[in-house]
């Protein structure tokens, strides 16, 4: 699989990485197993998992299978922390909470460092300078090599990327930031991306199939086994179920038709190739499911099905981003 550097650092990746999000709740050990297999010997690195998968149960399971299953020394290890598993969703971004929990994901997941270690979410009740600085006192330490954020709206990303740039030596500067983005999902690409360009961060795109829906499999119904069919995940998959998202699911599954491939591997070849892009992380229920999401590595979309999908799906952005120059 191609590698690709994450954002302006040394650290290079797999173009697709392998998120986590189900395992150690609906993927027990031996699907996790034989999809980190399939996912290694297909040239996979990136991993992407986070303290609150499954209250910890992902990142043990990822510790388990590490090593013993395939080389540490061949993975990207990614994980995050800041987000605290309670009733009402809640952030922390303390630096005495981070540090107590990457040094807990640290032990779940049996290793002395983590490859990439990213702030979940964006607290607003603790001083950003506060939240970076964990992410200072990680990298120093050794117990992460890079680091990021996740779920940072612009503003919030251009002040963190830029505080880490702007002050003297011994400050970690912001490798990723991962946010969702899909054809069903462009939101990104009014404020956010053109801060990831700009600052030279890496992006890693999250549920980069609309939740599953770009699959086209949710057209009859949710499937027995789906995400969709969980009660848990019916409010996850729900929104992207619409007239608008059909029309968009309908252009992806004709555009398959047209090039002999899935609608997955549409979808996914279209998120993968954007402007900022280093790798989607893509989450699956089985190895089957996975080595179809690993096909598309030999799929480049031509440029005209780039551009009716671009029509298709494209996001209603007025005020401030028209030219308002002429009024």
């Amino acid at each position: 699989m191609e590698l690709r550097h994450l954002g302006r650092t040394g650290l290079r990746v797999s173009r697709i990485g392998l998120g986590t999000l189900m395992w150690g709740r609906d993927t027990g050990e031996g699907d996790a197993a034989a999809q980190l297999k399939t996912f290694w010997e297909a040239g996979g690195t990136l991993i992407d998992t986070a303290d609150v998968y499954a209250d910890g149960g992902a990142e043990y399971l990822l510790g388990r299978l590490l090593g013993d299953l395939v080389p540490r020394r061949d993975m990207v290890v990614a994980t995050k922390a800041g987000s605290v598993p309670d009733p009402d969703r809640r952030f922390d971004g303390s630096r005495g909470h981070l540090l107590a929990a990457l040094d807990a994901s640290l032990e779940r997941l049996g290793t002395d460092h983590v490859d990439l270690w990213q702030v979940h979410a964006f607290d607003p009740v603790t001083p950003l300078e506060e939240t970076l600085q964990a992410l200072d006192i990680a990298v120093s330490s050794g117990r992460a090599r890079y680091a990021g954020v996740s779920n940072f709206c612009g503003w919030q990303l251009a002040k963190a990327a830029t505080w880490q740039l702007a002050g003297p030596g011994g400050r970690t500067r912001l490798a990723s930031t991962q946010m969702e983005y899909s054809l069903l999902q462009r939101g990104i690409e009014r404020e956010v991306l053109p801060a990831v360009l700009d600052l030279g961060l890496g992006l890693l795109p999250s549920s980069p199939l609309g939740r599953g829906v770009l699959t086209g499999k949710y057209r009859d119904g949710a499937p027995p086994g789906s995400r969709g069919a969980l009660d848990y995940m019916v409010p996850f998959v729900a929104p992207y179920l619409d007239e608008p998202a059909s029309r968009i699911v309908d252009a992806v599954t004709t555009a398959a038709d047209g090039l002999a491939v899935t609608p997955l591997e549409v979808a996914l070849a279209w998120v993968r190739d954007r402007p900022g892009v280093t790798a989607p992380v893509v989450g699956a229920r089985t190895a089957e499911q996975l080595a179809e999401a690993l096909s598309v590595e030999a799929l480049t979309l031509p440029d005209e099905i780039c551009r009716a999908l671009d029509d298709v799906s494209a996001p209603v952005h007025r005020y401030p981003d028209h030219d308002w120059s002429t009024l």
